[in-house]
């Protein structure tokens, strides 16, 4: 089977042997070295590691102090880790449709969306690519809004030259299938030195030396086994996402001829990074039935997202979910598919990928 992802991180073992023959396991000098590494790859002063990608969500809301009511604006094409990172810190979710180009906010629908207690813009650069930043970045310039990127899946893309995780405070996972991993580990970026600050005594209990407590904190540490096996990888960002440009690319030049069939693609201005290459079925395709035939002919795949992030009845009756009229998004739940892209695939393996898709299309 071909997977929709593959987790290699062997060359993490000198340094994981490194961590274990130190004898000291939980944060210490490697994840300084991560954290130094990372903000260098989002060119920012500061990073900070926490322990998994919902952490980093939570911490980045949580320091801006929010009030009861006080509203983030995101998108409802998500993780379910977006939204319950908005509950858990107080607030109240309200979204903006997308626009299927890039899976992200339509800045139209965010202008509409904001109101008298929208406090947080939070875009989501799904899939390797950047939301709209040049225009997000003004509407919550002009509306006074904080700006938090949930860049879980964007780790070296950019907009414009500029990193995602740069334009306000940038929200990472590295999750075992993330373009780069620890296993479970997530990354918050600022070029805030006063948000760095309030960061890193959050995460450690509140605080900011032994025993004595400037909040209440939580326990979001990294440990340096898990930064061991992420900092490799950071030295390979620019490669990694490298490689999965070329497997995009292929893939798009063996799928760019089936009728009805739309293929994600870098948009302008914007470096995509290729989490997931996700098409939009033709309507009316039975999406079972192609993930079906794909499996029995040897290629994995996966649907990212099959419902809006609200659609579940545990969201449903919360009254801090404002449940929007988002037709865009429920279509293209209904029609996406993702199919292999990373950046252990070999040419064989792409065109068969590409050859068993047309042959589950009809194509």
């Amino acid at each position: 089977m071909i997977p929709i992802s593959k987790v290699d991180v062997r060359d993490a073992e000198p340094l994981v042997l490194e961590v274990l023959r130190s004898g000291s396991l939980a944060q210490g000098p490697m994840v300084e070295r991560l954290e130094q590494a990372f903000a260098a790859v989002v060119d920012v002063p500061h990073a900070v590691a926490v322990n998994n990608g919902t952490t980093a969500l939570v911490a980045a809301l949580q320091v801006l102090d929010l009030r009861p009511g006080d509203e983030v604006i995101t998108s409802p094409f998500t993780f379910a880790a977006t939204l319950n990172a908005i509950l858990e810190a107080g607030a109240t979710a309200r979204f903006a449709d997308i626009r299927e180009d890039d899976f992200a906010v339509d800045p139209a629908a965010v202008q509409d969306a904001v109101g008298d207690r929208t406090a947080v813009l939070m875009p989501v650069h799904l899939y390797g690519q950047t939301a709209d930043m040049g225009r997000l970045t003004g509407i919550a310039r002009r509306h006074g809004l904080h700006l938090v990127e949930d860049a879980a899946q964007a780790h070296g893309a950019a907009y414009e030259g500029r990193a995602a995780g740069a334009f306000g405070t940038g929200c990472f996972s590295f999750y075992a299938t993330k373009n780069l991993t620890t296993g479970e580990g997530g990354m918050i970026t600022t070029a805030d030195d006063a948000v760095a600050d309030r960061l890193r005594v959050l995460r450690n209990q509140g605080m900011r030396a032994r025993y004595q407590y400037e909040m209440a904190g939580h326990n979001y540490r990294m440990t340096d086994l898990h930064a061991a096996v992420g900092l490799p990888q950071v030295a390979r960002t620019a490669e990694i996402a490298g490689r999965r440009r070329s497997n995009a690319a292929r893939l798009t030049a063996g799928l760019a001829d089936v009728p009805g069939l739309r293929l994600p693609a870098a948009l302008p201005g914007r470096d995509h990074v290729w989490h997931q290459y996700t098409v939009l079925l033709p309507d009316g395709t039975d999406r079972d039935g192609v993930i079906a035939d794909l499996a029995a002919g040897g290629v994995g795949s996966g649907i990212y997202y099959p419902r809006t992030v609200f659609d579940h009845d545990c969201y449903r009756q919360d009254p801090r979910v404002v449940v929007a009229d988002v037709p865009v998004a429920e279509s293209v739940a209904r029609r996406c598919l993702s199919l292999p892209v990373h950046h252990h695939l070999t040419a064989d393996e792409l065109d068969t990928v590409v050859g068993r898709f047309r042959d589950a299309l009809g194509a």
